[in-house]
């Protein structure tokens, strides 16, 4: 033993030794167990969100009665109990009708109508007194015909000098496809077949037998790439309009893209572009590109300076880098984290923030048809009181839970993007999230089931251009295959200059165009 110390600060004794290596043997089994229950419940949640991805509910709603309960754990909402008592001193309303019971929609008027008279046979009751027409009874039926065909005759009269003994005739007017067989009503239904309503060529082929016309798959497939280059200006035209926007939408969805010479697939992916749905002249784009390389939003957005709004992905980190655009991101990509684990792992914290993210929700289907700057003022009122307290709640729950909790990386996403998550609520222009693209590659993402893969670089660009064409003109509320055949008529002897007005946000029905009914009407009986 050491000079001048205490007998008693070392106990060396055996039995100390004994119990201390069972403990510490203890807190490291405890450890490993913690550990590996956690990487359990970990690939549950990934086991349990792949069968909800494959076979579940899209719907990521809580039920009522839980968000009631969640509402009241988290903080007391004086202005819903002033809005819940201003609601109880109403006059209740009508009787509703009751849930699930059909309702039958009027029939366009827009419709022609084919009159069948019905009089019945009898002209005497039994008593021998003659009936008297007191009115009639009318009842529709909506009723169709296949596709019809019809050929256009151009009759091009013919003029010869005796003098001179030369002959001149009327030029023929001017197509898309020189000498072509199809006429720009023929060319606006297959492309819109094609690419809106998702029926491959083949398909189409088989519909039209139907009606007594055989086009070959490989003459519709040469129109439709013929009509993606003519229409590659308006493209670049509505590329332009949109740039010219303070904010912008982006996201991006993977397609197959053939591989020359292999006999197999390989992974594209189709960027999109569009306004908000706070402007009233909209417009998306799609960009085809043979990967995810962030070159290709660098590439599309080149010149722009406003406000992004994106996914977390880190092909756009680079253009925030360069400092000319601000990043937004989207909050229902951090809502629906959060509800995955609080549906697929039970996490009480996790439905309490999807709760509270809820609230930011109500609050933006009251400003949705503000203009910017009152629902600026909405914002910064009601949802960022909101915001904050969903903030400081999140960051005290972070604290209680270990690193591979599944809540704590769904937390951990909010927390670490949390500024770009509110960007929205110091700007009235910027939406809460990112729903509108995600919206604008639904029919990407319908289609690619059907066509499955693209044939080529080139045809997966000409059908980004067609695709850009038709959903924008369906965003501004045009029929895709009347504003496409307007197109196909006026553009080929349309000037650089005007090219503007067949942009879908500015083109504007011409009065002589014809429907596929009122073109059938003119044609004279056989």
């Amino acid at each position: 033993m050491l000079e001048g110390t205490d007998p008693h600060t070392f106990d060396t004794s055996p039995a100390d030794d004994a119990v201390l290596v069972p403990r510490d043997l203890f807190d490291r089994m405890e450890g490993d167990l913690k550990f590996k229950q956690a990487k359990i419940e970990a690939l549950n949640f990934e086991i349990a969100r792949l069968k909800r991805w494959r076979f579940g509910s899209s719907s990521e709603s809580l039920e009522a009665s839980m968000q009631a309960v969640l509402f009241d754990r988290i903080l007391a909402d004086t202005a819903l109990e002033d809005r819940a008592a201003q609601d109880e001193n109403q006059q209740p309303s009508a009787a509703r009708r009751p849930k699930g019971q059909a309702v039958r929609q009027a029939l366009p008027a827009s419709l022609p109508r084919i009159e069948h008279h019905h009089e019945i046979e009898q002209t005497h009751c039994a008593c021998g007194q003659a009936f008297k027409r007191i009115g009639q009874e009318v009842s529709e039926q909506l009723d169709c015909v296949p596709a019809q065909f019809f050929v256009l005759r151009h009759i091009r009269g013919k003029y010869a000098c005796a003098c001179c003994q030369t002959i001149q005739a009327a030029p023929m007017p001017a197509q898309i496809i020189d000498k072509g067989i199809p006429a720009a009503g023929l060319l606006a239904q297959v492309v819109v077949a094609k690419h809106d309503d998702h029926l491959p060529l083949y398909r189409q082929e088989e519909i039209y037998r139907r009606s007594g016309v055989h086009i070959a798959r490989s003459s519709m497939a040469q129109w439709v790439g013929i009509c993606g280059v003519r229409l590659a200006p308006l493209a670049d035209a509505l590329r332009e309009f949109i740039l010219r926007h303070s904010v912008i939408h982006a996201d991006e969805t993977p397609v197959s893209l053939l591989a020359p010479g292999r006999g197999k697939t390989k992974r594209a992916y189709v960027w999109v572009y569009r306004t908000t749905n706070f402007v009233a002249r909209r417009a998306v784009l799609f960009d085809f590109a043979g990967s995810r390389a962030g070159e290709h939003p660098r590439r599309v957005l080149q010149g722009f300076g406003g406000t992004l709004v994106t996914d977390d992905y880190s092909g756009y980190h680079a253009l925030h880098a360069q400092g000319r655009v601000t990043s937004a991101l989207c909050m229902a990509h951090a809502r629906r984290k959060l509800f995955e684990a609080h549906k697929l792992n039970a996490s009480q914290i996790a439905g309490q923030a999807v709760t509270l993210i809820a609230r930011l929700y109500e609050v933006e289907r009251e400003a949705r048809e503000l203009e910017p700057e009152a629902r600026l003022l909405l914002r910064q009122q009601r949802s960022r009181p909101v915001a904050d307290a969903l903030h400081a709640w999140l960051t005290a729950q972070r604290q209680t839970l270990a690193n591979a909790d599944v809540t704590a990386k769904a937390i951990d996403y909010s927390l670490s993007n949390w500024r770009a998550l509110t960007r929205y609520l110091d700007d009235g222009n910027v939406p809460i999230d990112n729903n509108a693209a995600e919206n604008a590659v639904r029919p990407l993402v319908v289609g690619r089931k059907n066509w499955l893969f693209v044939g080529s670089q080139q045809a997966g660009e000409r059908a980004a251009v067609v695709m850009s064409l038709i959903e924008s003109a369906k965003l501004n509320g045009h029929d895709p295959w009347a504003y496409l055949k307007d197109v196909f008529e006026r553009l080929p002897t349309l000037k650089q200059r005007d090219l503007a007005q067949l942009l879908p946000h500015n083109w504007r029905p011409a009065s002589d165009t014809a429907t596929p009914t009122t073109a059938l009407a003119a044609v004279p009986a056989a």
